[in-house]
């Protein structure tokens, strides 16, 4: 059971980026199509901060207030893949993003991928 999370790099202030998250090993009765799924980020030195969250058939967001307008966050459940857009990026917006999602009691997590605003 793994989340792989794709898609940072190194972005212009007021650029974009799109991230993945692309889940793969969950079984029923719980596939991935039925997990809620969170966007964390951690930025050196400080803790890690909810970014989003979709419910499961993705009618459902929610954004932390630090984001809320310029971020999006969609799935397609055909391909097991969650994705956050994120416009009009800011330097504060640098951190590593991780993917979340339920699992038997438990949560998985992505190994992170990396954003870096600058110019």
């Amino acid at each position: 059971v793994q989340l792989v999370d794709s898609g940072g790099g190194l972005v212009q202030p007021g650029g974009s980026l799109r991230l993945s998250c692309a889940a793969s090993g969950f079984t029923l009765p719980f596939p991935f199509r039925t997990r809620e799924t969170n966007w964390y980020r951690q930025a050196p030195g400080k803790e890690r901060e909810l970014v989003a969250t979709i419910n499961s058939s993705g009618a459902g967001t929610n954004f932390g207030d630090s984001v809320k307008g310029r971020f999006t966050v969609s799935r397609d459940n055909d391909k097991n893949t969650v994705y956050l857009q994120m416009n009009s990026l800011k330097p504060e917006d640098t951190a590593v993003y991780y993917c979340n999602a339920p699992y038997f009691g438990g949560s998985i997590w992505g190994q992170g991928t990396q954003v870096t605003v600058s110019s």
